[in-house]
């Protein structure tokens, strides 16, 4: 007889496939591919690599990237890697509500979640800062700009909002400098800008522990991996870069 899952595998798995929308599939948009011209309707592979834009679920980071994140906690857990976890740049809170069930799930209340996030979209591009990010548009897609209410609405929805999840609102240049956070066990970046993804590394890679794990989840943007690039060399990172899906790539602290 083959192992049956146990109440809290069930309970994860079925986190995972409310806040992709999974279950109910066939009634989610591809709002991107509509925007395209393409219609509306959902690729069943597109949805499953993070490839979508979708109009009803919670997160849009798709089922390969949630199965990382879990492994990446579950081998956190396992090695009991010291430090808290966090993600800069959380759209609907879709990742970090999962880092949060997840640790419920398993009774750890001794590690803290950091949902960081303009909360308004993404910035305009600093040109003359960062040139790499010139001509970016995303700032201009109303879609991509949740507030913290909704956010936080939505942790309600799951019965996941409490003292263990703290919000940083506002550019990352200006939260994440001072942000109270000693040590982190993973560092979850979805910023999509050269800025964006150089401010999170810059202020909190030196905090992530040994062994820690680094996401990248928007490395197939140019922009993105540039600034990945540019920070690996600079503090001469040579751990290998493991892909995660087409887009994503992530990485542990030697």
């Amino acid at each position: 007889m083959l192992n049956q899952p146990s109440p809290k595998e069930r309970y994860i798995e079925l986190l995972k496939k409310t806040l992709l929308f999974e279950m109910w599939q066939e009634h989610e948009e591809d709002l991107f591919s509509n925007l395209m011209g393409h219609g509306k309707n959902v690729d069943p592979l597109k949805h499953q690599n993070g490839e979508i834009w979708p109009k009803t679920a919670h997160s849009m980071i798709g089922r390969m990237r949630m199965n990382n994140l879990q492994m990446c906690m579950k081998t956190i857990l396992e090695e009991q890697i010291e430090g808290d976890f966090i993600e800069t740049g959380v759209w609907r809170g879709g990742a970090c509500i999962f880092m949060q069930g997840f640790l419920q799930a398993e009774g750890i209340h001794n590690r803290k979640i950091w949902v960081a996030d303009s909360f308004e979209g993404l910035p305009p591009p600093n040109e003359i800062k960062y040139p790499k990010d010139k001509g970016d548009q995303l700032h201009t897609f109303s879609y991509l700009a949740v507030s913290l209410e909704e956010v936080q609405k939505n942790f309600q929805k799951y019965d996941l909002l409490d003292t263990n999840v703290h919000f940083l609102k506002g550019w990352f240049k200006d939260t994440l400098p001072t942000a109270p956070i000693k040590k982190l066990s993973l560092l979850r970046l979805d910023g999509d800008l050269y800025e964006s993804t150089m401010d999170s590394l810059n202020n909190l890679y030196h905090k992530v522990s040994k062994n820690g794990f680094i996401i990248i989840d928007d490395y197939i943007l140019p922009t993105c991996q540039a600034a990945v690039t540019d920070f690996r060399e600079e503090h001469h990172i040579q751990a290998p870069l493991i892909p995660i899906d087409n887009h994503s790539v992530y990485w542990r602290k030697p």
